[in-house]
């Protein structure tokens, strides 16, 4: 990288909340993430030389699109700002935040807000559905899977893997119960009175019902509205502020697959893995050496391939790291069935419940994971804190792996030394 890259200043909705029955829009997501980055960032409006909006449906979902330009209503010093609006469907926060970051890599700003946003709950679950399934290849997987196609690819990714390693349900289930008790420390997250238990989550029942073999309805992550927040700006930048520790971007890889899940090599995914070398390599972390991560777990599954694309465990061997609680807070183990004095490794991954407990504002998404690497990275993370990270890994990855965002984040005093 040329011109180091920090975040500043981070702010998000409370992911549990339905807007339309608000009264409100997109617009109003959009202004109240963006407001509360800049507030936390303890900058003023116009230090702000540009903006970039993530989101991945919001014509479909709400009938409107130039996104970038409710940027502009933060502020009337906003007005005239450059902005852009970037979709990469699930990965749609991620390609917005390195958007912002390399506009600040290649000196031409200092200081770039970031929102992604999402609402969602503005029809039915067939016809939200429907319009998700525009991330995938959408004419041909639609005509193939029909109705709630997502759950069903990744129910086929579940089948592949079953068939090429061992998995068991109970193992998927794990996912689910770690992520929800997360959440239950999280007081944003859209799933924090989730009562989840083992039991429930590994059976068939009327309240889990099976939705895409083997996925059941609490394998697969919610409908979710809200909006995340983040103040990128320079070193130069940085230096002239007197406020607690900032954050570095240290490495990033970025990928695009091909469209259809047929057409990838699943449950491999070598072009993600490929993205993650990327961001190891620039950062000069090995995967031993994060304290953290926040990974794309919409379905259970998805947790389990990512820590095998990602290199925290060898091919098969993703589920052990749950069985084990290495992935899991403290006060989730027990929860899993783990004795706190087995656990011999630790690396909390979705400390604040993730995409399946925290929510899924598919637009917002890797934006709000930039913001918990943030607020892990510099001690805010409240009941959910990482007791010392210095590294972060955020995953954000769209449709069926197609497109992979993988950056690794160090507090000021790791990055600065580098």
């Amino acid at each position: 990288m040329h011109e180091a890259v920090y975040v500043i200043g981070a702010g998000r909705t409370d992911f549990k909340r339905n807007f339309q029955r608000e009264g409100k829009s997109i617009r109003h997501i959009i202004l109240e993430a963006g407001r509360e980055a800049i507030a936390d960032a303890g900058i003023q409006p116009g230090d702000i030389q540009a903006g970039v909006v993530g989101n991945f449906a919001s014509g479909l979902f709400t009938k409107q699109l130039h996104l970038g330009a409710f940027l502009t209503e933060l502020d009337d010093k906003l007005r005239g700002l450059p902005t852009w609006h970037v979709e990469a469907a699930c990965a749609s926060g991620g390609v917005a935040v390195l958007t912002a970051a390399q506009q600040i890599m290649g000196g031409l700003r200092d200081v770039v807000l970031v929102v992604g946003a999402e609402q969602q709950k503005t029809m039915s679950p067939v016809a939200g559905a429907d319009v998700l399934a525009a991330a995938g290849d959408y004419h041909a997987e639609t005509a193939q899977y029909g109705e709630f196609m997502f759950p069903k690819l990744f129910g086929r990714i579940a089948q592949i893997y079953m068939q090429r390693h061992k998995l068991t349900e109970k193992q998927l289930a794990l996912v689910a119960v770690k992520n929800h008790r997360h959440a239950r420390l999280n007081p944003l997250a859209q799933m924090r009175d989730s009562t989840l238990s083992l039991k429930d989550a590994s059976a068939e029942s009327a309240a889990n019902p099976r939705l895409a073999p083997p996925l059941k309805a609490s394998d697969c992550s919610q409908i979710t509205d809200g909006g995340a927040a983040v103040v990128l700006c320079s070193a130069a930048f940085a230096r002239r502020l007197r406020r607690r520790a900032t954050v570095r971007l240290l490495g990033f890889g970025h990928a695009t697959d091909h469209l259809p899940l047929e057409k990838k090599d699943a449950p491999t995914f070598s072009i993600a893995r490929g993205a993650a070398d990327q961001a190891y390599s620039m950062a000069g972390v090995q995967p031993d050496e994060l304290d953290g991560a926040e990974v794309h777990d919409c379905f259970s599954i998805s947790e389990i391939v990512a820590y095998e694309v990602l290199r925290l465990a060898g091919p098969g061997e993703g589920a052990k790291l749950l069985e084990r609680g290495v992935t899991a807070l403290p006060a989730a183990l027990s929860a899993l069935g783990v004795r706190k004095t087995k656990v011999a490794a630790s690396l909390p991954v979705n400390a604040g419940g993730g995409l399946m407990g925290d929510g899924h504002p598919v637009g917002a998404t890797g934006v709000r994971q930039v913001v918990s690497a943030f607020q892990q990275l510099t001690g805010g993370a409240g009941r959910h804190q990482i007791k010392g990270a210095k590294r972060f890994l955020t995953f954000n990855m769209g449709g069926s792996v197609t497109t992979s965002v993988v950056m690794i984040w160090g507090s000021e005093g790791s990055a600065l030394n580098r």
